[in-house]
């Protein structure tokens, strides 16, 4: 596959001495070269931001929703171009890169609609003297960081609410895959989308871009999705210019599997759960906790649902996992594995790397407290097995985390299913479903996974103030 950039995009594409190799995890080969942008680009991009804003925010959202639903358009047209990209940048299983492209595509529908319910409010007034409304309005150009694992979704999750809302955004995207991104971004031209509404600037050197961004109060949106570590650094950033922030953080998602569980549709969807995109993803499961009744049964049928996928080539149709990201996340899942082992975990299957960057799927019993499975996100597809008594035990090991982005549970019990549900510390809760997330939904964690929603009505509020109107009549 040719590409390749040098591009970055502010209000026209550019070309940019400075680039940095972009690497195929499938193969290891070079991808292309994508533009480096520093700390000069930055400063160009926000004052493009802002002079684009002053405009943008002045359209209707009528026009607005114009232009998102060519650009939904052009995305499903482009499924299958954007899925192989995908796959080239970061190695998620065709199927799944096609799967993703849809989702991505979904967010842009959405909020085509929802920029246009946008209402404001009339206050009853404490005089007749007065009337009193509440109005709503863009909070102006917005930076975005969004993550290598969903690299199309990511980027509209957080693009479609801000431009539907009449913000302005910078998008940095991860160094695995930048070229997703600014395809996306022009596709948003084609689509119609003004000049300086959507900007892509790949850099290898995150950190200083990023400090131009979070330094000047011209950018009053930041959007980050990735590592509690980073958020950390973002959030004490942010406080300088008192900026509007949502962080979509780590997590380390539990899967409660009660002893009534339909075992067969059980197994189904902790599978999907935990090796989508090939355990990367910050809300599959983590740990998976299985009632004592049924404990001995679901190993066996789990085990034999993990031998069934396929470890292979990510362009294959057939294939159900691809290959890990980079050598720093393979360094990770193996160091995962071989300290459980260490400490008396036992594999019932896989457990041991392939020639690149290919991990087998694994199953790991006898795993215990203390092993770094439990204490860290492996972001890998291994899967941590335990064994648990009675429900208030579940909940306890569940929320024994500082994270609280995702968890699962699956009972046929309606009235277990509410009471746990509502005792996990987790912003998504699945109740027999392990891939719940969907573009009219608030999607978000609590504790240390983040702060803010996005999706749904809740993600559009991210981008937008409220001000208050008194007028008097005399």
């Amino acid at each position: 596959m040719d590409l390749i950039e040098r591009r970055y995009l502010t209000d026209a594409w550019h070309d940019l001495g400075a680039s940095f190799d972009v690497v195929t995890p499938t193969t290891g080969e070079p991808l292309g070269r994508a533009a480096d942008c520093g700390p000069d680009e930055a400063k160009q991009a926000i004052d493009v931001a802002w002079n684009a804003f002053e405009s943008w925010r002045a359209t209707s959202p009528f026009e607005r929703a114009q232009i998102l639903r060519r650009w939904h358009g052009l995305i499903m047209d482009h499924q299958e171009e954007l899925g192989r990209l995908m796959v080239h940048e970061m190695g998620k299983p065709l199927r799944e890169a096609r799967g993703e492209v849809a989702y991505a595509a979904s967010f842009v529908e959405w909020y085509a609609e929802e920029g246009k319910r946008v209402y404001g409010e009339w206050i009853p007034s404490h005089t007749g003297g007065k009337r009193l409304m509440a109005i709503r309005q863009p909070v102006g150009p917005a930076y975005a960081v969004t993550p290598w694992n969903f690299p199309a979704a990511m980027l509209t999750r957080k693009a479609a609410p801000a431009l539907a809302a009449g913000c302005t955004m910078i998008v940095k995207p991860a160094e695995q895959t930048p070229f997703t991104a600014l395809r996306l971004a022009e596709l948003w031209l084609e689509a119609g989308g003004p000049a300086g509404t959507l900007q892509v600037l790949p850099t290898n050197d995150p950190a200083a871009l990023t400090g131009v961004m979070m330094a000047d109060p011209r950018i009053r949106k930041v959007t980050f999705t990735g590592s509690t570590e980073v958020g950390r650094i973002l959030y004490r950033q942010s406080a300088e210019t008192i900026k509007k922030l949502s962080l979509e953080l780590g997590g380390h998602a539990p899967y409660l599997v009660f002893d009534d569980a339909d075992l067969e549709k059980a197994v189904r969807e902790v599978t999907a759960c935990k090796f989508r995109n090939a355990g990367q993803t910050c809300v599959c499961t983590n740990r998976i906790y299985v009632q004592d009744g049924i404990h001995d049964d679901f190993v066996a049928a789990f085990a034999d649902s993990v031998r069934g996928l396929k470890l292979g080539d990510p362009l294959s149709d057939g294939t159900d996992i691809g290959p890990l990201v980079d050598a720093q996340g393979m360094a990770k899942v193996e160091d995962h594995v071989a300290d459980a082992v260490g400490r008396g975990a036992q594999v019932v299957v896989g457990g041991s790397r392939r020639e690149g960057l290919y991990y087998e799927p694994t199953l790991l019993v006898g795993v215990e407290p203390g092993m770094k499975l439990l204490e860290e996100e492996t972001f890998g597809p291994v899967a941590p097995l335990l064994r648990f008594a009675t429900e208030d035990e579940a909940i306890a090991r569940a929320n024994a985390t500082p994270y609280g982005l995702a968890a699962y549970l699956y009972t046929r019990d309606l009235s277990r299913a509410l009471r746990v549900a509502e005792a996990l510390e987790y912003g998504i809760v699945g109740i027999n479903d392990g891939i719940p997330a969907v573009a009219h939904a608030p999607f978000g964690g609590v504790k240390q996974s983040g702060i803010g929603r996005e999706g749904g009505p809740w993600g559009i509020d991210e981008y937008l103030e409220t001000k208050y109107l008194s007028l008097g009549i005399g």
